[in-house]
């Protein structure tokens, strides 16, 4: 795949195949590595169709529990008649061969993952220009498709992002201890309603809180109550967002 820039010129998309090559080699060497990257790359993050196929076969071995070394790969990869494809059982050992060193693994899948994302800002940036000679189409309608190109560029992670148990246990007792210093002290943002507070120590910066009820029941009432308690008592800046009711209301 290449590119055209401004002076007519060709240009290929960004692009490490040095670092790819690497990252398959560091997994195939130290399998448990795939635990570090998952999070860093997916499938699409790999410019070599070939190196896609490898790392759908690793990541298949991975989710099984099987282990990812080279004969594993191979019969895995000759099952599904792609073996050829990425070049035979030499390939695969050369990228074995090829590794400077496993322990950089994690430094390799974030070149990769680098040079994907520009590939994506790249055609995102293609698919707006042509957004932008669409000119029977609602402009609002355009700057909305435009904005979710970018989106797709920004919000792009690889996979999920896996949090080790032990960190969360950290943090766990981390959260018991300062109360057990705070004592009476308030973590949260507090309500005004001393039972609610007392049961959920004020509201906590990473919940989601949802007031439910049947209408008419003062669920409207009830979050101006807490949001004036924050703001006039205890000097804390509120905004209230309402998608129910004009400006005018």
């Amino acid at each position: 795949m290449t590119i055209r820039n401004g002076k007519n010129t060709f240009k290929v998309p960004p692009q490490n195949i040095e670092a790819e090559q690497a990252l398959l080699g560091s997994i195939m060497l130290q399998p448990e590595s795939m635990h570090d990257i998952l999070d860093i790359v997916s499938a699409d993050s790999f410019y070599a169709e070939k190196h896609r196929i490898i790392w759908k076969g690793m990541a298949e071995l991975f989710a099984k529990g099987n282990p990812i070394d080279l004969l594993s790969l191979s019969s895995k990869l000759k099952e599904q008649n792609q073996l050829e494809q990425i070049g035979g059982n030499a390939y695969l050992t050369e990228l074995v061969s090829l590794v400077p060193s496993s322990t950089n693994v994690r430094h390799y899948a974030e070149i990769v993952r680098k040079k994907h994302m520009m590939r994506s800002l790249i055609s995102a940036s293609e698919k707006i220009n042509e957004l932008g000679y669409e000119e029977s189409t609602d402009l609002e309608e355009l700057l909305d498709d435009a904005e979710k190109h970018l989106f797709r560029v920004t919000n792009y992670s690889g996979t999920h992002k896996f949090v080790e148990l032990k960190d969360a246990l950290t943090e766990a007792w981390d959260r018991l201890d300062a109360l057990h210093k705070s004592k009476d002290e308030m973590r949260g943002v507090p309500t005004g309603f001393k039972d609610l507070d007392n049961k959920l120590s004020g509201l906590q910066k990473s919940d989601l809180i949802i007031l439910a009820a049947r209408p008419s029941m003062g669920k409207t009432s009830l979050a101006l109550d807490i949001a004036r308690q924050a703001a006039v008592s205890h000097n804390i800046p509120v905004g209230i967002f309402s998608l129910e009711m004009s400006s005018q209301q």
